[in-house]
């Protein structure tokens, strides 16, 4: 009787691997917890565990892209591949990320209830839609066409990520006047008498976080990212997200991250959040050159 082992490929460790970084990512996530229910100066911008969480997503992106093709061309073994992918996908590019939109935008006490049952009802919506949307992909996965109906997991949890990020680190609200704090710890641990305030624009997340989910469950024709235009747009925008997430991430595990010295990464993720409106409105578009590219070619 054969066992699982020899019926999985080269390829099969590496999505077993990604699944592994969502579960970390998760794990990243619930570490978060505590320390997010202090003030921002203290969790806020210097969560290093929140960046982490997006570090460990965006490195299953990276898995997820480069799977396919060593599965394509190295593994024979392709039994457990297509059940795999759609299960470690589910972990690293739904669940993480609504549960990472869910305890970064909880307000942790400060919030109404109708805000956390609304975070809440969106992270089950980009979870719902996410399983739906691989659920789909599992079933067309054959067909020969060059683009995908609907945005792919990976690009939900890229689109959540970016989204947080610049809300996290945009540098016109988020630690202007506001709040005295006269007489609190800093992250230092001294104390501060300086004025801070929590981000407000926070509830921009629960938009895109509906939008996102709807973009996985749509009918609407985005390119897949193999060749061309496509593949640019996507090399460019996912080094931006990760080198945004890596910046913040070392910069807050040293406390040396501050909104003056955040500008670099805003305009990382400012670019990724272009590069992903431009994929999703000229989608369709794309998809038609692309297909016609690959028509002309056989």
């Amino acid at each position: 009787m054969r066992t699982t082992y020899r019926l999985m490929g080269i390829a099969d460790f590496i999505t077993l691997g990604n699944g592994l970084l969502g579960v970390a990512a998760l794990m990243f996530i619930i570490l978060a917890v505590e320390d997010l229910q202090n003030p921002v100066f203290e969790g806020g911008i210097k969560n290093n565990y929140i960046w982490g969480a997006m570090a460990c997503i965006m490195f299953s992106v990276i898995g997820d892209i480069i799977d396919g093709p060593i599965a394509r061309k190295y593994s024979k073994r392709k039994l457990l591949g297509g059940t795999l992918d759609v299960m470690s996908d589910c972990v690293s590019f739904c669940v993480a990320p609504a549960l990472l939109m869910f305890v970064m935008f909880g307000r942790w006490g400060e919030a109404s209830p109708m805000w956390t049952i609304s975070l809440a009802v969106a992270a089950g919506w980009v979870i719902v839609t996410g399983m739906l949307r691989l659920a789909r992909f599992q079933y067309e996965q054959a067909s020969d066409k060059v683009y995908f109906h609907g945005l792919a997991s990976p690009g939900n949890a890229m689109i959540l990520i970016t989204a947080a990020a610049l809300i996290w680190l945009q540098p016109f609200s988020g630690f202007g006047p506001g709040v005295t704090t006269d007489g609190l710890i800093d992250g230092f641990g001294r104390h501060s008498t300086s004025t801070i305030e929590k981000p407000f624009f926070d509830f921009l997340i629960l938009p895109v976080m509906l939008i996102s989910g709807g973009l996985m469950i749509a009918d609407r024709k985005l390119p897949k990212n193999r060749r061309g235009l496509p593949m640019k747009v996507s090399v460019i925008q996912g080094l931006a997200i990760l080198f945004g997430v890596l910046l913040s991430w070392s910069g807050s595990a040293l406390y040396a991250v501050d909104i003056d010295d955040s500008k670099l990464q805003f305009i990382l993720f400012s670019i990724s959040a272009v590069l992903l409106i431009f994929y999703v409105v000229s989608g369709p578009r794309l998809s038609e050159v692309q297909q016609q590219l690959a028509d002309e070619s056989e």
